[in-house]
């Protein structure tokens, strides 16, 4: 009997739950509009200050990347060359 009882009150509140959607996805939708009205799009001359920006950080960490790699390269390889002369 209470197993009864608990699988209606499940049925219930899933049928419940099935009935809100609409409503939900009304309310998401017009959360969705609002905010895509406060979206600003970015004018030329900034969208091209921040690629140039971005691929100088690129360009800068590359090279310092580059030179870090050459420089502990070598010294592994110098390490391991001495290690296996003697």
């Amino acid at each position: 009997m209470a197993k009864a009882i608990a699988v209606a009150d499940n049925n219930d509140d899933g049928l419940s739950r099935l009935k809100a959607r609409p409503r939900e996805l009304k309310e998401f939708l017009q959360n969705v509009r609002s905010e895509m009205r406060k979206v600003v799009t970015p004018t030329f001359a900034e969208v091209k200050s921040t690629t140039i920006v971005v691929l100088l950080a690129v360009g800068l960490f590359a090279a310092y990347f580059f030179v870090v790699d050459t420089i502990f390269g070598n010294a592994v390889t110098h390490l391991i060359q001495y290690l296996t002369k003697h």
